[in-house]
């Protein structure tokens, strides 16, 4: 078995917006990444008062990444009281997987975790 660190970064500038080791500290859920409050750089990302009306989530917050080169809007989300059943995404920061148009997420072997038993031989 094997963790997996998942960082996003900003695509200009590189700026390390939210980092954290799979599944603790971050989640995959329904192509997107989950972060803990704890894992995400919030002096550059910021909650809005903008939302979205998912009709199974429920209402969500939009963040947006402020930097020296400017305001881009809507790279992550909150949801702070999810439907029932979506328990699990309150409050985290949700991120697009792969490269969008500002940022980028990276995943990279933290450690490798070898579970031998005593009849194991190498």
């Amino acid at each position: 078995m094997s963790e997996r660190k998942i960082t996003i970064s900003q695509r200009r500038g590189g700026a390390i917006l939210a980092s954290g080791i799979e599944p603790v500290e971050v989640f995959g859920f329904e192509g997107y990444w989950y972060f803990d409050p704890d894992k995400v750089n919030k002096e550059m990302l910021k909650v809005t008062e903008r939302t979205y009306n998912c009709s199974y989530k429920g209402i969500c917050f939009w963040v947006d990444l402020v930097s020296a080169d400017g305001t881009a809007q809507n790279v992550a989300w909150v949801y702070e009281h999810p439907f029932p059943g979506y328990e699990r995404i309150a409050n985290r920061y949700g991120f697009y997987a792969g490269t969008g148009s500002d940022t980028i997420a990276e995943l990279k072997l933290a450690k490798a975790i070898c579970h031998l038993s005593p009849t194991t031989t190498m």
